[in-house]
């Protein structure tokens, strides 16, 4: 069975990790970055990244954004200096297209494979093992993949190759900033009209309105409960590279931008680690009215 190099165990790719421990693979993780106690123990710990693509079959990398991944990857103790040829290297972060295709290039010079592998689902979907996985790359690089990413998720889906995963995220995070503007103005609305925003979720839940968004992130907006499964200051990041995208097609992206500045307004009232569904803040800070806490 391969071993795996994991680098990036923070809230999502802590819970990752931990899948892909439960299908008995040998796990390498990165000392020089933040370890939980339980896969410190549970897994060889090196010194650098170097170290762990020299003791890897397999090299995953979970980090923030797009210099993040460079630094891993290209770093004097990064990840490239440790591959030899025949590796397989796969970034599950969620960062620029046009910089993921040329990582690509850069490892496959070194005669490994590069898959870009975003997520998308959540905190939860990672501790479930639930997320969806959106795949750039060579067809026989995936299926070599695939058993891991079945470890870690159930929508796994080859987009293309190198970059189209990357591309496919972005698009995903238009859809779901977007989704959770409109659950933000439809539960303030009904609110500010007196009805319990709550039950008004509920109802919803039953009809065409329905949708992952409306649940879980509706709920958080009635409960009140904005502790970071996806923090604000990183779907900025992501509709930053939306943004930047259209300009350079020439694309108008409307909505987009006004749900960028939304999470802009939260970001200056101190909300950037917030969860993106307290992107209902902004809205209630300029309505001058709150939802109240309600248990449903």
């Amino acid at each position: 069975m391969a071993t795996i190099g994991f680098i990036g165990l923070g809230i999502m790719g802590a819970h990752m990790a931990r899948n892909l421990l439960k299908g008995d693979h040998q796990l390498v993780v990165n000392g020089a970055f933040p370890i939980p106690d339980d896969l410190r123990t549970s897994a060889k710990v090196v010194a650098n990244s170097t170290e762990v693509a020299r003791n890897a079959d397999i090299i995953i990398s979970m980090v923030p954004d797009t210099p993040d991944v460079r630094n891993v990857l290209f770093a004097d103790d990064g990840v490239a200096k440790g591959l030899t040829a025949g590796k397989l290297v796969i970034d599950m972060s969620s960062i620029s297209p046009l910089d993921t295709q040329e990582f690509a290039k850069q490892i496959n010079a070194l005669g490994c494979d590069y898959l870009d592998a975003p997520v998308s689902g959540g905190e939860v979907g990672a501790r479930e093992a639930t997320l969806t996985i959106m795949v750039g790359g060579p067809e026989a690089a995936f299926e070599r993949a695939k058993p891991l990413f079945e470890k870690m998720g159930k929508n796994i889906t080859l987009v293309g190759d190198n970059g189209a995963g990357q591309t496919c995220k972005v698009a995903n995070q238009i859809i779901v900033a977007l989704n959770i503007e409109a659950v933000g103005e439809a539960l303030l609305f009904a609110a500010r009209s007196g009805a319990d925003p709550e039950r008004v979720r509920q109802a919803l839940m039953g009809g065409f309105a329905a949708s992952r968004i409306l649940e879980v992130h509706g709920a958080r907006m009635t409960k009140r409960t904005f502790d970071p499964g996806f923090r604000i200051e990183l779907h900025q990041k992501d509709l930053n590279l939306a943004l930047d995208g259209a300009r350079k097609l020439g694309l108008a992206l409307p909505h987009t931008a006004s749900a960028q500045q939304l999470f802009s307004v939260c970001a200056s009232h101190g909300g950037k680690a917030w969860d993106h569904s307290a992107l209902v803040r902004a809205l209630e800070i300029m309505s001058n009215f709150e939802i109240e806490k309600t248990a449903g």
